[in-house]
C-alpha cells in the first residue's frame, strides 16, 4: 500500500510549528551564493548578540551535528563530482532532519536564538533551481525533513556571482560545489531573489558588496526589532563585553 504525505498550504505569518510545541527561541538562518559573507556576517551578529544578554547558538548547515557533519564531508569532497542531483538534494535532507533533531529544536525549547549558516531556503536555491529539480518538489521534501520547522527569518546576503566566486578564489579551499560553472551559481542567486521576492516578510536582502560594517548595521536594523518583538518568550543571560 502506498501512503501519500499531504501538507497543508500555510500563510506568510503562520508558525511552522504545531502548538504547544516550541514556545520560545528566535530561529535566524543567514543565506546567498558562495562568497557572500554569510559566515563572518553570522558570526558577528552571534557576538554582539550575546553582548546584549541573549543566549546564541551558533550552527551551519550542511552539519551542526555530528551525523550531520559526516554527510557534509561526502557532499563537499572534491572526489564525488560525479553525485546525481537526487542523491545531492536527499543528503542534504537527511543531514537537516538530523540537525533539526539533535541542535535546533532543543536549543530554540530553551529559549535560544538560533544562528544558523544556511537552512532550508538553501535546498530550494540550490537543488530546487540550480540543479533543476524544481523548488516545490524541494519544499514538500524540506517540510517532511525538518517536520515543519522553519525560520523566523532569514537574512541573504546577495552579491554578483563574479565577486563572490572571486572572494572564494582569494581564500582558498575550494569545495565541490565551489567549483561549480558559473552558470550554476547564477542560476541558485536568481532562485535565492525569486524566493525573497514570494517571502518579503520571512526573507530580507541585504546587499554583501558593502563593507561589513555597513552589511553589520543593515543586518542589525532588520534582526533588533524582530527579537524586540519576541523578548517574552527568549531567554536572556548576564551581558558581557564582546
Amino acid at each position: 500500500m502506498i501512503h501519500r504525505v499531504v501538507w497543508r498550504a500555510r500563510s506568510e505569518g503562520e508558525s511552522t510549528v504545531p502548538r504547544g510545541d516550541l514556545k520560545r527561541g528566535f530561529f535566524l538562518s543567514f543565506e546567498g551564493i558562495e562568497g557572500c559573507g554569510k559566515t563572518s556576517q553570522l558570526h558577528r551578529l552571534a557576538r554582539r548578540l550575546r553582548a546584549l544578554g541573549y543566549q546564541v547558538v551558533e550552527t551551519r548547515e550542511p552539519g551542526g551535528a555530528p551525523i550531520s557533519e559526516q554527510i557534509r564531508t561526502i557532499l563537499l569532497d572534491l572526489k564525488n563530482r560525479g553525485m546525481e542531483a537526487r542523491c545531492e538534494l536527499l543528503l542534504y535532507l537527511a543531514s537537516r532532519a538530523q540537525h533539526v533533531a539533535e541542535t535546533i529544536r532543543p536549543a530554540l525549547e530553551k529559549g535560544a536564538v538560533v544562528l544558523c549558516d544556511r537552512f532550508a531556503d538553501a535546498t530550494t536555491a540550490y537543488q530546487g533551481y540550480g540543479r533543476g529539480l524544481g523548488p516545490a518538489v524541494v519544499a514538500r521534501l524540506n517540510r517532511f525533513a525538518t517536520a515543519g520547522l522553519s525560520p523566523d527569518l532569514a537574512i541573504l546576503l546577495d552579491v554578483p556571482v563574479a565577486v563572490g566566486l572571486a572572494r572564494k578564489r582569494r581564500a582558498g579551499g575550494l569545495d565541490r560545489l565551489d567549483r561549480e560553472q558559473a552558470s550554476f551559481h547564477e542560476a541558485v542567486r536568481r532562485g535565492y531573489l525569486r524566493i525573497a521576492r514570494q517571502n518579503p516578510r520571512r526573507v530580507r536582502v541585504v546587499d554583501g558588496t558593502a563593507s561589513e560594517d555597513a552589511v553589520a548595521r543593515a543586518i542589525d536594523q532588520i534582526v533588533q526589532p524582530r527579537l524586540r518583538a519576541r523578548r517574552s518568550g527568549l531567554t536572556r543571560v548576564e551581558p558581557h563585553a564582546v
